[in-house]
């Protein structure tokens, strides 16, 4: 089991999640942040940190096709290992719908750790 992180995240890209992971497994694009499904040691603690609840267990069924993306940005974008800001509209795009298809954007993050 891995865990993923959804369209929940994008625009929203609050951090602490990046935080606890005791492995730094996660990346950082432009709006949004994806877990390595190889480098996720499955502990959990990363999920009830993440104020949109975007990040899943990849063993529920909507995680299946979030696992896919989360892997091939995680090879694309550079590690986040230290919480950073989260855009200062944030909140505004916690539950709007359709985030993906709207929004997404396919550019790294630019991390400073």
């Amino acid at each position: 089991m891995t865990y993923v992180v959804t369209e929940d995240c994008i625009k929203c890209k609050h951090m602490d999640c990046v935080e606890v992971c005791p492995v730094d497994c996660f990346y950082e694009g432009e709006n949004m942040l994806v877990i390595d499904p190889e480098e996720c040691i499955d502990c959990g603690v990363c999920e009830p940190e993440c104020p949109p609840e975007a990040i899943l267990p990849d063993t529920e069924s909507e995680a299946e096709k979030w696992l896919e993306l989360n892997k091939e940005y995680a090879e694309k974008w550079p590690n986040i290992t230290r919480m950073g800001n989260p855009p200062a509209d944030a909140d505004d795009w916690k539950g709007v719908p359709d985030k993906f298809a709207q929004h997404f954007s396919s550019n790294p993050g630019n991390t400073e750790a």
